[in-house]
């Protein structure tokens, strides 16, 4: 869609305003193309016509929609120009008092003149760790962007915040400072955050002055480095400064002031510290009055000086310092104050009596002679001679200014230094932060020097800034895979060349400033000539004293008076001089002369454009701008090193009122600032990015039938836009969003409302309609029934009479009765009816209701059992699977350990064969060596025996010559000569070979010391070796230790079995007196047959005592009868033991019962005493029977103890097997130490060998002896590696059959332990039954005469365990002990229970020190679990719930009244009755209040990312979005793709997974509902603090969806029954009235006085905060941003 069709009627515009830059009018008629008019109606109600062209028809700006204005972000507008952005500062400012906007990637900071409560501490934890647009714009979200950059990436970041005086820079940078001073917390004893924040006051007290701008307007620029550890804790901090205004040391304007630090001096002036400075009030000083006021309303100069002093104590500098540096400015404002009078014309002059001469000479210890001589005096140095001149009065206070200049700039860059070395702290960078704090552009009625510098920084940091903006904007485009088209931007970089490139401004100032008699007129006649042609340059129309620059921001006209001057900065050098011998040291240190290079000192080379010219002489030192730009590239470089994050501070108006708002100054600075440019290249492109899901939520109400039943919500959206917009240019579909061109988001919103506007009038019809017809109906029905009672009483009137009204009256009567009759009748029958219908239904569900209960009772009990055998059946597969895993695993580490000794064994031989090559390679390099000799000493024989040869024939020629003299006279000179030629040719024969010779051995030398090294390498091989073997030697130590390791158990395992056999011998003891029971059993049955004869004699003499007797034997009898018809030989004939045992608990039951009946009866049974007499002989042969039997009894007891015997002798035979194995064990460790310890003497005494050769070969003539020792080596270490091989291979066989054995031993040896240990255990059980059952035999004659009733077991409620044993109870109990276990699950808090059982037995015994052993041991072992599982929610849990079930033992039990209340009388019995434990209690409380609190974090830590996307974000109301339009642009680096979506459902599954665990491990009710409360507290307290800093979420949306959400929990809690008692609904009472406040109306008093009474838990700054960020999310909705209602009441 075109963008012209846009200009419909309705529609608003922007057109331009002299007052107000813009103002907004509306359009009455469409335009069309063509027309040349448009018309507009003002806001004021005005119409007008507004001219276009009709060739290029320029039209106004399009103004946004309401819903639109008010965004966090300018580049998420529609329409992107700057009416629109300049609109969008002013509403988000004047009507919503908020101060920051993101503009991209630049924060706009507009300063508020007025103290806001947006920085709190409070603030700084909210924005921690948020992504940058998930909360509202703030200093805090971009200096967490950068902070969380740095530690994802890496990578160093900047934050450049500029803008201009007064604008809040300072305050800004100090606000991003301290947000990482808090967030990075190092905890050290350093402080280091806090010497950084420190740091503040002191620059600004030295480097801040009063402005006609700003009352702390900062003078110079700053770049602060926050340095960062791998912890990214803050360990230091680093300052660099830029271009102090020196100037203003010496001079102001009218309403301004000089530094603050002078003020805050003489302020303190009556102090004793600055007595001895002499100082004057401010305005009794030349320098501090110049600027006419010397105070500024509302700030306090004694109070700041207190702060800079504290400041200066806390940053570690000393009071000597500090006193130096107040001398120091004291000597600059007395310095101000020195007169200086004219002589004559050409002269001037110093009082010797001036008290401020004497007072800087004595402060600063400079002889006032020498200043006052070189203030008003000048050497000049001629060719040859040097000559001093007078200076004028004017030129001499020229001299005394740059003096204080000098001396006070030298003094910043010393408190520089010192504040920089006191934040540099031990340790390394690994990371920095840079907030760079400088001067925005400048533009001023005169503009000096000072601007120009400033202005050219502007210029570097915009093109920086341009490069970056369209970086990010590339980057986005790639990302989406979006095809990208070249975007065209302002490009400043002609300006920068303007000003530094070659003959460029600051060039040709250079030069100029290089000739003594330069001038500014020369340098700017200069500028005319050479600039004359670039179009950036002008050259004012009225002026021949000033040049224009184009910057990117406006025209600049810059006076060219004092550029040399300034830029020069020049002292005299005789001042200098005086300076340099002060006896102060600080003075004196100031004017050391600089070495050369020093700019280097940083490592950084500065490049600039054109080289300059070097300086002839110290006198011509490097300029200010040249430093200046040296400084800057330094900047730059650093700034593209990092990351940069833009804060752009904005001055809304001139007279410092609070939220007033000029769009005159305000536009003029975002066209400086670069925000505009921002918005520019943002419109290029597409400027307004959606992502599919938002844009499916907002225009689904564009969408047709057919396209919402689409699954695919992506295609879904490609279809609706290729219908909506046939334009395909006007948007791009990427990856994640769509992009659409400017406007095209207006439009579709326009398509929105239509149809919104469309549906509304379609409602409003209907609904009109019905009310109309619903209106119409009920007169319509009134009328009629009026009607019908006015021709009613008409008719009556007319034809009624008395008899008639009888007869109706009686008519009436009758059908009263009638009709009650029939009703009642109705009524009795339906009545009856329903009973029976409900007698027989109530029947049926109560037989399907018993029907269901037999099934669910047959199912439970099947249940039971089923579940009972899968558990056993699990539960030995288990233990079989472990045995057999345990004995696999055990095997697998032997193999394993084999097959390593194995593989370490094959690598020693593979050293040692590699070891043998090496030398025999060295062997045959010694052998090509001696062949090499050889050769060369053949070669020397051979020449020698030539040149013997040759002396004997030159011999035999002169005796020949001689001989023959006389005869050949004539031929003797020839001869001679011949003679001399051959001499010569043998002479130089004779050198050439002795030359051969020498290289020959030069050459044999070389090859000699060739040797050398190769022996020296080779010997280092050898110390490998030999340290290898060492190794070794060292593994086969720690085997050797694990062979004892094992042996030691061996001997446990022994020990065991001695132990065993030490048991069953003491119940073979138990035989000896079963045999002894035996014969005191026959003894007292002869007794009985003795007695028993004499009983018939003595019946009738003592009937009573033979009754006695009868009975007893009678009983006896019986019982014997019973047990013999039983069949007594199967049961001692089969051996089953067990079943003799139960036959003798039946027979003592029948004797009990029998005893009883006898006790009834006993006055019936004297008739059967002859009766009995009778049956005495039977019963006396059946004892002799039961003898027997207990005769055979024992005779199957001594079988028994003879094969327990036999068993015992297998004892003995392992007791030796065991010594063997040790014996064998302790053969295998010697046999390995000798080995090792031959192998060590043997590889030392091959190292000592191979060192003595090496030493001994020295030179050439013992090559042939070296390689003959060598062979012998060679012959050596073959033999001992191959004794090694064959060592090794020994003990490795013998080791493994070592092993091998053993592991056989150990395996028969743990089989027969578990043989013996059944055995033993059967044997128990039978020497326990035969013992019970002789007992039962000896006590059954006792038990028919005295029966003892039966008295139940009681339980004490202990559980006993040995004090060596306490570790182990701590290791299962507590550090072994997992939460998820099934015992544990099935009986809550058993742990605490087993715990406390302990403690009471412990106090049973009235053991103290077991007793405090194992309650310090407790309490260690929760304390170590708790600390190793910090983050462990469910151990967290079970703890908490058994620690206060301890807590909660120990108080029942403890004895003490006021917790034994409610206890029973048993319980009171069960108290503690020895020791009291109030301290241990004590202790017990606050090791559960620290888990409570750790079990709370961790909740806390897992719910706080959930909340706000759960309760905010999550559109839980389906067709109700509260999505608004804006399109926001999101940085992609803050944001992670694959981040969690958290919803209400997510939130309510964790909340129940936290009840679930509570519950499942027993947690008190009270601790679980305090822990819900808590939780439900958080949940409110994030949510309500994200709607107070998130202007989005202000919406009547928003708010029922918050509702929505809070409903949900409430349901929750009454799921599980947590409504009563918790009071967590409680806590959730002022989200709910903030919910309820973003839904109710909001416009008149009765609204206000309303929003009063129901925001009870809101406080007044909140409810103010809420409506300030109340925006609605479509136009139907109305606002409340009138002012009167916000603070009505």
């Amino acid at each position: 869609m075109a963008l012209s069709e846009l200009y419909t009627k309705y529609n608003r515009v922007w057109i331009p305003d002299e007052e107000h830059v813009w103002k907004s009018a509306e359009i009455l008629r469409d335009f069309k193309p063509g027309d040349d008019t448009l018309q507009l109606q003002l806001e004021d109600g005005t119409e007008m016509l507004y001219s276009l062209d009709t060739s290029s028809p320029q039209l106004p700006h399009l103004r946004n929609p309401d819903i639109l204005v008010g965004e966090n972000d300018l580049t998420a507008l529609s329409y992107l120009h700057e009416p629109a952005v300049l609109h969008n500062l002013k509403v988000r400012f004047v009507e919503s008092k908020i101060i920051y906007t993101y503009c991209g990637i630049i924060l706009v900071a507009v300063n508020p003149y007025k103290q806001l409560h947006v920085y709190g501490d409070a603030v700084i934890h909210a924005y921690s760790g948020q992504n940058m647009g998930d909360m509202d714009p703030h200093i805090f979200a971009v200096a967490e962007e950068a902070y969380k950059q740095m530690a994802r990436n890496n990578k160093n970041q900047s934050i450049i915040v500029s803008g201009e005086s007064g604008a809040g820079k300072t305050v800004s940078a100090r606000y991003a400072m301290r947000y990482f001073a808090t967030v990075s917390k190092s905890g050290s004893k350093t402080h280091v955050e806090d010497k950084v924040l420190a740091s503040n006051p002191i620059t600004e007290a030295i480097g801040n002055a009063k402005t006609t701008r700003n009352d702390n307007s900062s003078r110079f620029g700053k770049y602060t480095e926050i340095s960062f550890d791998r912890r990214y804790q803050i360990i230091g901090a680093n300052m660099r400064t830029y271009l102090l205004e020196k100037s203003r040391v010496v001079s102001q304007s009218e309403s301004e002031r000089n530094y603050h630090i002078f003020y805050q001096m003489c302020a303190c002036a009556d102090q004793p510290e600055f007595k001895s400075l002499r100082l004057l009030r401010a305005d009794e000083f030349r320098y501090t009055s110049m600027g006419g006021e010397t105070a500024i309303e509302g700030v306090d100069d004694r109070k700041d000086m207190e702060e800079t002093r504290r400041t200066f104590s806390l940053l570690g500098l000393t009071k000597d310092f500090q006193a130096d540096v107040f001398k120091v400015l004291a000597g600059i404002l007395h310095l101000g104050n020195v007169e200086i009078r004219n002589v004559g014309s050409d002269r001037s002059s110093i009082s010797s009596s001036d008290p401020h001469i004497a007072a800087f000479s004595d402060l600063l210890g400079v002889s006032p002679d020498g200043v006052t001589r070189w203030l008003c005096h000048r050497r000049f140095v001629m060719v040859a001679e040097t000559v001093v001149k007078p200076v004028t009065s004017k030129r001499a206070t020229n001299a005394r200014d740059a003096l204080a200049k000098q001396i006070y700039a030298h003094l910043f860059d010393c408190v520089i230094q010192k504040i920089n070395a006191a934040l540099r702290v031990p340790g390394k960078q690994h990371s920095f932060i840079g907030v760079l704090d400088i001067y925005g552009f400048e533009t001023f009625d005169i503009n000096s020097f000072e601007q120009f510098c400033i202005n050219y920084a502007n210029e570097k940091l915009q093109q920086q800034f341009n490069l970056h903006v369209f970086k990010l904007e590339q980057e986005e485009y790639m990302k989406e895979d979006i095809p990208w088209t070249l975007i065209d931007f302002y490009d400043n970089q002609p300006v920068i060349d303007l000003i530094e490139a070659k003959m460029g401004i600051l060039d040709l100032l250079d030069e100029e400033c290089l000739f003594p008699q330069g001038t500014d007129q020369n340098w700017l006649q200069k500028l005319y000539n050479y600039l004359a042609d670039n179009p950036l340059f002008e050259k004012p129309r009225m002026s021949n004293e000033a040049f224009i620059i184009q910057h990117f921001a406006d025209k600049v006209e810059y006076q060219c008076w004092g550029f040399l001057e300034k830029n020069r900065d020049t002292l005299y050098e005789e001042l200098i001089d005086t300076m340099r011998t002060s006896k102060f040291p600080l003075l004196a240190n100031f004017f050391l002369e600089e070495e050369p290079g020093g700019m280097g000192s940083k490592g950084i080379k500065v490049r600039p454009a054109r080289p300059g010219v070097k300086p002839t002489n110290k006198n011509l030192r490097t300029t200010v701008g040249e430093k200046f730009r040296s400084s800057l590239y330094l900047l730059m470089e650093t700034l593209n090193a990092t990351t940069p994050h833009y804060v752009r501070c904005v001055k809304p108006n001139e007279e410092k009122m609070p939220f007033e708002y000029d769009s005159k100054r305000v536009v003029q600075q975002l066209r400086a600032c670069g925000v505009l440019e921002t918005i520019h290249i943002s419109a290029q492109s597409y400027p307004s990015r959606w992502t599919y899901i938002e844009f499916y939520s907002r225009y689904s109400i564009l969408m047709s039938q057919q396209e919402l039943v689409l699954t695919d919500k992506k295609q879904t959206c490609r279809t609706v836009l290729q219908r909506l917009i046939q334009d395909s240019n006007q948007y791009k579909f990427g990856r994640t969003k769509i992009f659409f061109r400017a406007g095209q988001v207006a439009y579709l919103e326009k398509l929105r409302l239509d149809r919104l506007r469309g549906a509304c009038v379609t409602i409003q019809k209907h609904v009109r309609g019905w009310s109309h017809r619903r209106t119409f109906l009920r007169m319509r029905e009134a009328a009629i029934i009026l009607q019908q009672y006015v021709r009613g009483q008409r008719r009556i009137r007319k034809s009624v009479t008395a008899a008639a009204l009888k007869q109706g009256w009686a008519a009436v009567v009758i059908q009263r009765y009638w009709r009650g009759h029939l009703t009642r009748q109705i009524f009795r029958m339906v009545r009856s009816s329903s009973i029976i219908i409900q007698a027989f239904t109530r029947g049926w569900i109560a037989r399907k209701r018993y029907k269901k209960m037999v099934e669910v009772q047959k199912a439970l009990i099947l249940q039971k059992y089923a579940r009972a055998w899968l558990a056993r059946r699990r539960f030995q597969t288990l233990r079989r699977l472990v045995h057999n895993v345990q004995l696999s695993y055990r095997c697998q580490q032997l193999r394993k350990k084999l097959e390593d000794q194995g593989k370490e064994n094959c690598g020693l031989l593979e050293r040692l064969t590699s070891l043998a090559g090496a030398h025999a390679q060295g062997l045959d390099k010694l052998h090509s060596l001696e062949a090499q000799l050889g050769k060369s000493a053949t070669e020397k024989a051979a020449l020698e025996e030539r040149e013997k040869k040759s002396k004997e024939d030159a011999a035999k020629t002169i005796a020949q010559l001689q001989q023959e003299k006389d005869g050949f006279i004539v031929q003797k000179q020839d001869l001679e000569k011949k003679l001399a030629d051959t001499a010569t040719e043998m002479k130089d024969g004779f050198d050439q070979i002795k030359t051969t010779l020498k290289e020959d051995l030069e050459r044999e030398e070389r090859l000699r010391k060739i040797a050398e090294n190769n022996l020296d390498l080779q010997k280092e091989d050898h110390e490998k070796e030999v340290e290898v073997l060492r190794e070794e030697n060292r593994r086969l130590k720690e085997e050797r230790v694990h062979l004892l390791r094992q042996t030691e158990e061996g001997a446990q395992v022994n020990t065991d079995l001695q132990d065993q056999v030490i048991q069953l011998t003491k119940h073979v003891k138990v035989i000896p007196e079963l045999r002894k029971d035996l014969h005191n059993l026959q003894t007292q049955r002869d007794d009985l047959d003795r007695r028993m004869k004499g009983q018939s004699e003595e019946a009738i003499a003592k009937m009573s005592v033979i009754t006695r007797q009868l009975l007893g034997v009678m009983m006896e009898g019986e019982v014997i009868s019973r047990l013999a018809s039983d069949g007594p030989e199967q049961i001692y004939e089969a051996g089953d033991l067990l079943t003799a045992f139960d036959g003798l608990q039946k027979a003592t039951r029948v004797l009990e019962r029998k005893q009883k009946e006898q006790k009834e009866v006993s006055d019936s049974q004297i008739e059967g005493l002859t009766f009995k007499v009778e049956h005495l002989q039977n019963e006396n042969n059946q004892l002799q029977k039961l003898f027997q039997e207990k005769m055979s009894v024992n005779d199957s007891i001594g079988q028994e103890v003879t094969r327990l015997n036999q068993e015992n002798m297998v004892i003995p035979e392992l007791k030796q097997t065991v010594s063997e194995l040790q014996r064998h064990k302790q053969e295998l460790e010697e046999q390995l130490e000798e080995q090792t310890r031959g192998m060590t003497e043997k590889i030392e005494e091959i190292s000592k060998k191979l060192q003595m050769n090496v030493e001994e070969e020295a030179s050439q003539r013992r090559l042939l002896e070296q390689h003959e020792q060598v062979e012998r080596e060679k012959e050596e270490v073959e033999r001992r590696v191959e004794e090694l091989e064959e060592v090794l291979r020994r003990q490795k066989n013998t080791e493994t059959e070592a092993k091998t054995r053993f592991t056989q031993e150990a395996s028969r040896l743990t089989a027969e332990n578990m043989d013996f240990e059944e055995q033993l255990d059967m044997k128990d059980r039978l020497i326990r039954k035969l013992q019970n059952k002789i007992k039962s035999l000896q006590t059954s004659e006792k038990a028919n005469q005295t029966p003892a009733p039966t008295i139940p077991k009681e339980y004490l409620g202990m559980l006993e365990y040995k004090r060596e044993d306490e570790p182990k109870l701590i290791q299962y109990i507590i550090l072994d002990l997992k939460p998820r276990g099934v015992v544990v699950n099935m009986i809550p808090n058993m742990a605490a229970q087993l715990l406390f059982m302990c403690v009471r037995h412990a106090d049973y015994l009235n053991d103290g020190a077991k007793l405090k052993s194992l309650m310090n041991a407790i309490i260690s072992g929760v304390k170590k679990v708790i600390t190793d599982h910090q983050a462990d929610f469910e151990l967290l849990s079970f703890w908490l719930s058994n620690m206060y079930h301890m807590l909660n033992c120990l108080k029942q039990y403890s004895g003490e009244e006021e917790f034994m209340k409610q206890n029973s009388p048993r319980q009171k019995k069960n108290c503690l009755q020895n020791f009291d434990l109030s301290e241990h209690r004590q202790i017990f409380s606050d090791l559960a209040i620290r888990i409570y609190h750790q079990f709370i974090s961790v909740m806390e830590k897992d719910l706080i990312p959930m909340i706000v996307p759960a309760m905010l974000e999550h559109e839980s109301l389906q067709g109700i979005s509260s999505m608004k339009p804006t399109g926001f642009r999101k940085r992609s680096s803050s944001i992670y793709e694959d981040q969690e979506i958290y919803t209400i459902s997510s939130l309510l599954q964790q909340l129940s997974l936290y009840h679930s665990t509570m519950s499942q491990h027993g947690m008190e009710e009270g601790l679980v509902r305090q822990a819900v409360k808590q939780t439900f507290f958080l949940v409110g307290a994030a949510t309500l603090n994200n709607i107070l800093l998130r202007k989005d979420m202000c919406s009547c949306r928003k708010g029922m969806q918050i509702r929505c959400n809070i409903s949900y929990l409430e349901e929750w809690l009454k799921e599980k029954d947590l409504v009563q008692g918790t009071s967590a609904m409680e806590t959730l009472k002022p989200l709910c009235q903030a919910a309820w406040l973003l839904q109710v109306n909001k416009t008149t008093e009765d609204d206000a006085k309303e929003i009063v009474e129901q925001c009870s838990e809101l406080n007044t700054v909140q409810i103010v905060k809420i409506l300030n960020s109340y925006t609605p999310i479509d136009d139907f909705v109305l606002d409340c941003q009138d002012s009167e209602f916000l603070y009505s009441h």
